[in-house]
Parts: C-alpha cells; sequence; structure tokens
C-alpha cells in the first residue's frame, strides 16, 4: 500500500538518538551511531521524532510500505522491555547516553594533593552565551570543545586550555547549530588557530562538524586540529 511514513537522512543524522527515544513504537534503532527504521510496520507516520530530531534528517514522504501493525509494534516493545532489563546490559539509544562504570586504579593517586591553577582566560565560555565581538578574541588561539571534555580528560586545563580562548558546548543538550556563531567569531577576530576537543560518542560529531563549517564558511586559512577523547579520558589517535 502506498501510505506516509518517516524518511532518514543518514548524512544529516549526528547520531544523537533523541528520535529513537521519542518513537513510542520503537520503529528506530540506533545502528552504527546512525538512526535507522527498523522495520516499516512499526511505523504509524504520526512523526513524534520529527521534532526532536536536531538536524533534520527525519522528513515524511509516501512510498509503497506494509501497513502499521499494532500487534507486531507491541511484541517488539516486550522485547526490548525484557532486553533493558537491570539483568541485561543493552542500549539501544545514543550511544553517549549508555550507562557505563569506568574502572581506574587506586594507584594512580598522587600520594599529596596537587595545586592546579585554572587556565580558563575569559568569562562566559559557553558558545551560546559568549558575544562575537568580545574584545579577548583578537590574536586568540581558539578552543573549541565539548562540555564532558574536561570531566572526562584529567589535563585538559594544561594541554589544551593554556593560553587559549575556551568555547563549549553539546549540540545534543543545546539543540543549535553552532555553525553560524563560529562563522562570525572567526570571520570578525583575527583568530590564530583553533583546536577541537571533542568526545568519541557519535553525538559530539555535531561540534566537530560545526566548527569545520565555521572555519570553511569565514574564507580564512587557519591552522586547526581535531583532538578525540575516550570516555575513560584517553586521547584517541
Amino acid at each position: 500500500m502506498i501510505r506516509k511514513i518517516i524518511q532518514i537522512d543518514e548524512k544529516k543524522c549526528n547520531g544523537c538518538g533523541a528520535c529513537a527515544e521519542a518513537c513510542h513504537e520503537g520503529a528506530i534503532s540506533m545502528v552504527n551511531g546512525k538512526a535507522k527504521l527498523l522495520r516499516d510496520d512499526y511505523c504509524d507516520g504520526l512523526g513524534d521524532c520529527l521534532p526532536t530530531c536536531p538536524t533534520d534528517a527525519i522528513s515524511f514522504v509516501e512510498r509503497e510500505a506494509a501497513a502499521y501493525d499494532e500487534k507486531a509494534v507491541q511484541e517488539n516493545m516486550r522485547k526490548k522491555n525484557r532486553m533493558n532489563s537491570p539483568s541485561v546490559d543493552v542500549h539501544a539509544g545514543c550511544p553517549g547516553s549508555r550507562m557505563q562504570r569506568i574502572p581506574h586504579s587506586q594507584e594512580s593517586a598522587p600520594s599529596a594533593p596537587m595545586q592546579a591553577e585554572s587556565q580558563l582566560r575569559q568569562w562566559p565560555c559557553q558558545i551560546k552565551l559568549i558575544p562575537v565581538g568580545a574584545p579577548y578574541f583578537e590574536g586568540a588561539k581558539l578552543l573549541i570543545a565539548a562540555d564532558c571534555s574536561a570531566y572526562a580528560y584529567a589535563r585538559m586545563h594544561e594541554d589544551f586550555m593554556r593560553g587559549k580562548v575556551t568555547l563549549i558546548g553539546c549540540p545534543k543538550l543545546d539543540n543549535v547549530d553552532y555553525s553560524e556563531k563560529l562563522t562570525q567569531i572567526i570571520q570578525n577576530n583575527n583568530i590564530q588557530s583553533v583546536t577541537i576537543v571533542r568526545m568519541e560518542v557519535p553525538c559530539c560529531g555535531g561540534l566537530e562538524l560545526a566548527a569545520k563549517k565555521a572555519l570553511q564558511a569565514s574564507g580564512k586559512f587557519i591552522p586547526w586540529q581535531v583532538v578525540t577523547i575516550s570516555i575513560d579520558g584517553k586521547i584517541l589517535e
């Protein structure tokens, strides 16, 4: 039959998992960091997932598709509920939301407290709040970092923030496109370099993409690099 059903643009999908969590029928799941429509007969065509997508990767199309099967959906949800019980470690949503413990050796703790000095050079530091024409941007080395990175990587201040103007954000929680504001900052100021520090989770790719788009849109040739931090606090090569 020809009916209305969702379509997911994999190129636009940033892997945030918001659509999978919003779909009450369980029609969408995360596969290799991307949202996928599992089966046509799981999709009721009402589109609860559409407004949750921050990148507009989901749209309606009319095409040949199996009719919505409520019984199949209920059986699928029962299976999911069994798999998601505390005794089973399964996570179908955003990989960045998956619960896990991160073991650390007690031997790695310093024997005496170390006095550390903050390397934050300006306020505010949130991308959404920082003024485009702030005077500290002139001649600055820019650090664009994911919110979580400072908690995951123990030497964030010493290794990345020192000597830089720090901008932080989370594309999943802020639900905005940072590229326009970052473009204005780079275009309107004499930025010397850009360092992007992101987490390994797929949804953090939105921050990297926004920074790259801003660099390209600025029309300037500025040295830049991307550093990816693992969930257990290591720099990934």
